[in-house]
């Protein structure tokens, strides 16, 4: 299987290697001057599906074979490696504890990856990203891996510190911050986050996680890998849910790329969509 994929956009034709493409790309746009850069990625079908509900009946969705391949994996990990802080939900949480999330928050310790981690060891940043999570309800449980790896592990929430699994999460070593109202605000997390110091938010947290970053336009940039499968199903969300966004978010095609290999040669498209500034 080739290694190598065809960039399409810009400067058409050429061909580059699918290992290093986001870690030794910038992450960063060239006339960047924010204080803070919030991305996302995605992998989606060609009618639109990320997941589908899990076939034993939990409630939960899970991202189908059909479209999970350890090619994206591999970009969805070389994006993590640039991450100061991953923006997650307790929905990925209650996924994962069901053992149907795709893996435990990247950056991966396994072998593959290993070159991602003395990437950021190079980089001066620490082994793994901090961890925000976003979540109204608290009805989740927190790996205890994430505080053996030494990570730093918000939790934003509009519930009261004084609610029992407030109180369980801060004793875990969470560091708690509440506000008012019934939802988080994109822009709250934020303003939130950058007065901590994090530059470089992947948010990894899904559909619901994204409209809230869209909802106040912080998201700067948007990773998004198309399979060309039709694969139905109802039930299952695309990369963007919730009501309707009051503005619509213009993005523009900064890159795309033909990846020829995936899913024994049916393939797919990487592309990188930039927020219109």
């Amino acid at each position: 299987m080739s290694d190598l994929i065809t960039r399409l956009w810009p400067n058409p034709t050429t061909q580059t290697a699918l290992r290093g493409l986001y870690l030794n790309s910038p992450l960063l746009p060239p006339d960047w001057t924010g204080q803070t850069f919030v991305y996302s990625n995605f992998v989606t079908s060609l009618d639109g599906r990320i997941a589908l509900p899990d076939a034993n009946g939990t409630g939960l969705t899970v991202v189908p074979d059909s479209i999970a391949n350890p090619r994206d994996w591999r970009l969805f990990q070389e994006l993590a490696a640039h991450a100061d802080l991953l923006i997650t939900s307790g929905g990925y949480l209650r996924e994962f504890a069901a053992g149907l999330a795709q893996d435990s928050l990247p950056v991966s310790t396994d072998a593959p990856y290993s070159d991602l981690l003395e990437w950021r060891r190079d980089q001066g940043l620490p082994a793994q990203p901090d961890v925000a999570v976003l979540s109204s309800s608290l009805d989740f449980v927190l790996p205890d891996a994430w505080f053996a790896d030494g990570r730093r592990v918000f939790v934003l929430t509009t519930a009261d510190t004084a609610d029992t699994a407030a109180l369980q999460l801060q004793a875990q070593g969470v560091e708690l911050l509440t506000f008012p109202g019934t939802a988080v605000s994109g822009r709250a997390v934020v303003d939130v986050l950058a007065a901590r110091g994090y530059r470089r938010i992947y948010s990894v947290g899904g559909p619901y996680v994204l409209r809230t970053l869209l909802a106040d336009n912080v998201l700067d940039t948007l990773f998004l890998t198309t399979v060309p499968r039709l694969i139905g199903g109802t039930g299952g969300p695309g990369i963007l849910e919730g009501l309707p966004l009051d503005c619509p978010v213009d993005l523009q095609l900064s890159s795309l790329y033909y990846d020829g290999s995936a899913h024994e040669g049916v393939g797919q498209l990487l592309a990188r969509y930039d927020r219109r500034r």
